[in-house]
């Protein structure tokens, strides 16, 4: 498999970002091999996303850190150079909905997202047998309703010990305290059973069927401390009528579900989403 460093970029907009960057690839002999910009005209931001054959430039990444930072503090950059030989470690958090569990681990299996999923925690014992049978451990940590706050320091200690990068919220039925919420700002990912912002909250199927909506959709965000208000990077939608009960969209809805956080999660992987203020711009 190719090896790779990727590239990316948020800076001020103004005139020559893109030649001085691919000049300065270019003068240390690399290959680009995959090239994104994007421009907000309204905010003056500039985003970019480069994909460079590291045997191409014949340096390692810290050194390829240390020759690019005068370029990027000239433009005044916030910016991040990624070696694909790094996999990502991701813990996956679920309550009792199966799908996107399922749907994750075996597109894992099937080489599908890049990375190493250092662990399953969940708040009920249902799917330890699939899990371990992945050979994935699986952590059962309970949320009595009086204790909520020791729970989650377990789940903090967890994720730390498993030196996630990365966590995701595959139908995790609880919502995430606010200190955990700031630890892994624009790195905890979840699928709300919505096409966001309609129908934020508890069973918002349900809540679509009672206002006659037409059209269904799920929504990947990252997790902030505004519940179900983070930056979006996925929605898709299934189109439904009145001939349609609750349950059909539950049913429907968990097919959109599992195929928008997966997209998600490995755009996520793949640095393809550049959080913008409460926005993204996802090179996909």
């Amino acid at each position: 498999m190719s090896h790779y460093y990727r590239l990316v970029v948020s800076c001020p907009d103004r005139l020559g970002i893109v030649a001085r960057v691919s000049n300065f690839i270019a003068g240390h002999g690399g290959s680009i091999t995959e090239a994104s910009q994007h421009s907000d005209l309204e905010g003056g931001r500039f985003f970019m996303r480069y994909e460079i054959l590291a045997d191409s430039v014949g340096m390692p990444p810290d050194a390829l850190r240390e020759a690019f930072a005068p370029v990027a503090s000239e433009f005044e950059m916030t910016w991040a150079l990624t070696d694909t030989r790094q996999r990502r470690r991701v813990v996956l958090m679920v309550s009792r909905e199966t799908h996107c569990l399922v749907d994750l681990l075996y597109r894992w299996t099937a080489g599908e997202l890049d990375c190493d999923i250092a662990g399953v925690i969940s708040n009920h014992e249902d799917m330890r047998g699939l899990v371990e049978w992945h050979g994935i451990t699986y952590h059962h940590v309970p949320v009595k309703a009086d204790d909520k706050q020791a729970a989650f320091a377990e789940v903090q200690r967890l994720v730390d010990e498993a030196h996630a990068d990365c966590v995701v919220l595959a139908r995790y039925m609880q919502i995430m305290p606010p200190e955990l919420c700031q630890r892994f700002q624009g790195r905890m990912i979840n699928i709300h059973h919505s096409f966001l912002p309609s129908f934020a909250g508890a069973r918002p199927y349900h809540q679509a069927h009672q206002r006659g909506v037409k059209l269904i959709g799920a929504t990947c965000h990252y997790v902030t401390e505004e519940l179900d208000a983070g930056p979006i990077i996925e929605q898709d939608i299934h189109r439904v009528s009145h001939c349609h009960t609750p349950s059909d969209l539950v049913r429907f809805g968990r097919d959109v579900e599992k195929a928008v956080l997966a997209r998600g999660l490995r755009w996520h992987l793949e640095d393809r989403v550049l959080i913008h203020g409460n926005k993204t711009v996802v090179f996909a």
